[in-house]
């Protein structure tokens, strides 16, 4: 047995594998409190610091969530670093709140019609041919349309293709970002760029938020502090929060962008709720990569992303598609283009935005009283939650009453800083079902916390 010292640069993961040996135990339990770290500390014999690094390690770890001005609490619902909820697979949770994949009664038997063409050998033997990043003409023309907003349709040839929307942002940023450099997002933000920013050896930085979405100025404050190489945006249907951009906020942006010269990524995947509202990428279109995907407007599993991407950027993108192994499938290419051209996108679009706006009047009508942000066309919404609720806490009694809701840590750049809020995804459940999780959700919300007295 080796019984040499461990080195004291350790000794905090050491102390973190042992409350991470707690927590798997059972011994502490979701929603509990940990001891603030000058207890903690005092309690274990350490430095104070070193129980600063044993924290932030759990939370690193996924184990843990810091609340600013409440302290820091066993995670609700536990997983690795960088496995935020919406990454993994659906929860056993009898109602899933969590992932949001919106389908329509109507869609498969319009996919399935669509889809009797291609299966004819000839048509099969050309569709399974390994694609490439500029996809075919007849694909750029067909898929030009998709983005569009507020009359607004870029150019085919500016478009590129991938395996879908993440695989797309991922190509983008890594074309984008150098590792070290530093990234521009959302103080809340989709969780799979934090993912992919960490593989990638890149630097988030949190820019500041508002009721509207993010705020200009905190972009040229970020940049003036230590230069930003890019910025990463979902100015339409913001996911989590599901706001979209006041126009004068989104035309506010763009002359940034234009001032700092910087490039931008323009996350769309979910625009297609608000066709109404003008792109980033129509306002700076020699700066804003726009990044969109068939997997909410049609199917999860039809693996077809884009990019529309500035001349002066193009070769660096699909160099980085096609390194990166990001590239489209070709039948999935070829299906998505057919599905496009008889009209069955257009349909299955409108109807979910149809059925967006329903769920959303649910969600307001389940939830009277309670501070929830979302736009009235989006298919989630996010809820700042009453005191003495606290997110983490609200999370394991909604667990416990078979509803899966997502805690705000899972999107915040910076998880000590995470607000006091749930994500609510409307999109998977049946309407009646979902109907019935929130009015639960709303009562519990009504009724105090497990062990808390007055």
């Amino acid at each position: 047995m080796n019984d040499a010292p461990v080195e004291r640069r350790d000794d905090y993961r050491l102390i973190a594998d042992g409350i991470g040996a707690d927590i798997a135990a059972g011994r502490l339990r979701p929603g509990d409190r940990l001891p603030t770290q000058r207890a903690f500390a005092r309690r274990r014999g350490i430095a104070p610091s070193t129980a600063g690094r044993v924290y932030a390690e759990l939370v690193r770890r996924g184990l843990a969530v810091g609340e600013v001005g409440r302290g820091t609490f066993v995670r609700a619902t536990l997983g690795l670093p960088g496995a935020d909820l919406p990454l993994a697979e659906p929860s056993r949770a009898r109602v899933d709140l969590e992932l949001n994949y919106p389908v329509v009664a109507e869609q498969s038997a319009l996919l399935a019609a669509g889809l009797a063409p291609l299966l004819r050998p000839d048509a099969l033997e050309a569709a399974l041919r390994q694609a490439r990043a500029e996809g075919t003409p007849a694909a750029r023309e067909a898929c030009a349309g998709l983005p569009a907003g507020a009359g607004w349709r870029p150019s085919p040839d500016a478009l590129l293709f991938a395996g879908g929307g993440r695989q797309a942002v991922a190509a983008v940023l890594a074309a984008l970002v150098s590792p070290g450099q530093r990234l521009g997002v959302e103080a809340l933000t989709y969780p799979v760029v934090k993912a992919i920013a960490q593989r990638l050896g890149i630097t988030l930085v949190p820019l500041a938020v508002d009721d509207h979405g993010v705020v200009p100025e905190a972009l040229a404050e970020a940049h003036r502090t230590t230069p930003l190489r890019a910025v990463y945006l979902q100015p339409r249907v913001h996911n989590p929060l599901g706001v979209t951009l006041p126009q004068a906020r989104r035309e506010a942006l763009a002359e940034q962008l234009a001032r700092l010269d910087l490039p931008a990524v323009e996350d769309a995947i979910w625009s297609f709720l608000r066709p109404d509202a003008t792109p980033l990428a129509a306002l700076a279109p020699d700066r804003v990569v726009l990044v969109d995907s068939l997997s909410k407007r049609v199917a999860p599993g039809l693996g077809t992303g884009f990019a529309v991407v500035p001349q002066a950027l193009r070769a660096a993108v699909a160099a980085s598609l096609r390194s990166g192994a990001w590239l489209p499938s070709g039948f999935a290419l070829e299906a998505a283009l057919r599905w496009i051209a008889d009209g069955t996108v257009a349909a299955i679009a409108a109807a979910k935005r149809a059925d967006a706006t329903d769920r959303q009047r649910r969600a307001r009508e389940a939830l009277a009283g309670q501070t929830l942000r979302s736009d009235p066309c989006s298919y989630y919404c996010w809820w700042e939650l009453p005191t003495p609720w606290r997110a983490d806490t609200f999370v394991a009694a909604a667990a416990r009453a078979g509803i899966g809701v997502t805690p705000a840590a899972a999107y915040a750049v910076s998880p000590r800083s995470a607000p006091n809020a749930v994500r609510v995804g409307l999109a998977s459940p049946p309407p009646e079902v979902l109907t019935r999780a929130l009015t639960t959700l709303a009562e519990i919300a009504r009724s105090a916390p497990e062990g808390f007295a007055d």
